[in-house]
């Protein structure tokens, strides 16, 4: 089994950068797809950046290219760098690990979920 438990949201104005941090335990093979999700209220999930550890390939949705970094430490924790953040990106923000391997770069590829972590960006 799995889990996933992030940490690093919070509240801030837009410009603004905020890291988020997720440590997976359980099976934790590389390559592996591990990425954030992103949920705004009333909208579908939205797979925002992922990776295939150690740097092997990552994905990231148009809508935060060139603003958001994903990382791991190459052993347990996946990070995301989250860099002029706008209000748009208010959303819970969930760690999320495919269940095989490969990089997944829709939400319904991934397999186990954390708990989520709320981002909110003021104007």
């Amino acid at each position: 089994q799995v889990q996933l438990v992030e940490s690093g949201g919070g509240l801030v104005q837009a410009g603004d950068s905020l890291k988020l941090s997720c440590v997976v335990s359980g099976r934790t093979d590389s390559g592996y797809g591990t990425g954030w999700v992103r949920q705004a209220p009333g909208k579908e999930r939205e797979i925002v950046a992922a990776t295939a550890w150690n740097g092997d390939a990552t994905y990231y949705a148009d809508s935060v290219k060139g603003r958001f970094i994903i990382s791991d430490n190459g052993k347990n924790t996946v990070y995301l760098q989250m860099n002029g953040l706008k209000p748009e990106d208010t959303a819970v923000y969930f760690c999320a690990r495919r269940g095989r391997y490969g990089l997944g770069t829709t939400s319904g590829e991934y397999d186990y979920w954390g708990q989520g972590t709320q981002v909110t960006v003021s104007s």
